[in-house]
């Protein structure tokens, strides 16, 4: 998060925060972090050009300025009911434009789902989305003294999604698939300890095409009256090793860092605080291609994984792990005070890998113009195109039509710079309308 919501007020008022000037570097930061969460709007904020402080803590906020000033709050780890989260993904966008977020990744445990509906409910409260997925995968040791631990990997995508969809789409399938039997293995387990439970209500947990996870599990034992809570569940019994735990079929967590990478993604290590050997599994996946973990939380900066993400060159980020399940022990949705310099290296890294994803995607379709082609390009992009007045099923839409339709979505995508890029300016030669020119279209459906 750049800047504070009403959850962080008290502690701000308890901590005295003395505002002061930003440096060069913050402002340099603001301004290049404010053009990419705006790029959607052609009213960029003027905020990106005003006078700036920020306190002692991280948190970004203007000097008083005739324009009122907006903050930027960044949540880069949330769930819906498309894997364990008690929302809905429209919902959770909803709750996340009340606490004040400006760009969201909805990082549901190994599926993207719930990412177009995400898409739609932003379009209509102008917020961002990062589309992201928390992938779920098993760490081996090279020695024989070690054991296997589960290590989870959220992946950042661009506005157009993974590259090669299909190869991730199974991939995460695969995961889903062994899921179930993780999940009947749990309550097999539990059974043999005298706590009964029915897979059918489980099942009616997790909601229809969800796969089970611990989470579901958990509301069934608090349902059936073996615990008292949710969290007495996973304490007595689902804690990693515990005595109703169980694996599914996760891949090897290099393995799923270098597919990441292969798909055009951001690998981040998601709460390494929870992993038993978190220096050799750091080192091993940064081999594999790892790009940052998770530092920052809502009670602040975690030292230790700070320098940690210095010893690797990683970069340094962190969210919520958002599921509204309620209660205190569940951090605010938005409460990660994330440093603006923070997220500017994350997009520095990100946008370079996220661009020539968007140009393999669309050099794909360039190349071989089929609607599953075009599927890929505008699987995350028909909502924000409904804008325009145009909203056309791809399968029905002429290729000059859709080609107009690349011109959009590579507008609203790629900064003024990254346009000018050589690359999409190879692109753009192919585009027979001028860039943000939809009447032939509008006219033609």
């Amino acid at each position: 998060m750049m800047g504070t919501n009403g959850n962080n007020n008290k502690k701000k008022n308890k901590r005295g925060g003395t505002k002061k000037r930003m440096t060069v570097e913050q402002s340099l930061a603001y301004k290049s972090v404010s053009e990419w969460v705006y790029l959607d709007n052609n009213n960029i904020s003027s905020s990106a050009n005003s006078a700036i402080a920020i306190d002692d803590d991280f948190k970004v906020k203007l000097v008083q300025t005739k324009v009122s000033a907006e903050k930027l709050v960044f949540e880069l780890h949330s769930h819906s009911i498309c894997s364990d989260g008690f929302l809905s993904p429209s919902k959770l966008v909803e709750r996340a434009h009340q606490y004040g977020v400006k760009v969201l990744s909805l990082t549901d445990h190994d599926t993207m789902a719930g990412i177009p509906q995400a898409l739609e409910a932003a379009r209509r409260v102008g917020i961002k989305i990062i589309p992201g997925v928390e992938v779920s995968t098993i760490f081996t040791p090279r020695t024989e003294s070690g054991s296997e631990e589960p290590v989870h990997v959220l992946a950042y995508y661009s506005s157009c999604g993974p590259a090669n969809f299909e190869k991730l789409d199974q991939f995460l399938a695969n995961i889903r698939e062994g899921r179930y039997l993780r999940a009947k293995n749990m309550i097999s387990k539990l059974n043999k300890l005298k706590l009964p439970l029915r897979w059918e209500n489980v099942e009616k947990i997790a909601g229809d095409g969800v796969a089970p996870g611990r989470l579901h599990v958990a509301r069934a034992m608090v349902e059936a009256g073996h615990v008292e809570n949710l969290k007495q569940a996973f304490s007595r019994y689902l804690y990693d090793g515990g005595p109703a735990y169980s694996t599914g079929s996760e891949p090897d967590a290099e393995e799923a860092v270098q597919l990441i990478c292969e798909t055009g993604g951001v690998a981040v290590l998601a709460h390494p605080w929870a992993l038993k050997n978190p220096v050799a599994i750091i080192r091993r996946l940064k081999e594999a291609g790892l790009h940052g973990l998770e530092v920052y939380r809502s009670d602040g900066k975690l030292a230790a994984f700070s320098d940690l993400a210095d010893s690797y060159d990683l970069l340094k980020l962190g969210g919520s792990d958002y599921h509204a399940r309620g209660g205190n022990s569940e951090s605010a949705l938005g409460s990660v005070s994330l440093p603006v310099v923070a997220v500017h290296e994350f997009l520095k890294v990100a946008r370079p890998i996220w661009c020539g994803a968007i140009k393999n995607t669309v050099d794909r379709y360039l190349s071989d113009p089929t609607d599953s082609n075009l599927e890929h390009i505008l699987r995350y992009a028909r909502t924000k195109l409904a804008k325009s007045g145009v909203s056309v099923p791809f399968p029905t839409i002429a290729h000059s039509h859709s080609i107009e339709l690349i011109g959009q979505c590579l507008s609203q995508w790629l900064t003024n710079e990254e346009q000018k890029n050589t690359d999409f300016e190879a692109i753009r030669l192919k585009l027979p309308y001028k860039e943000g020119n939809l009447e032939a279209l509008k006219n033609s459906t």
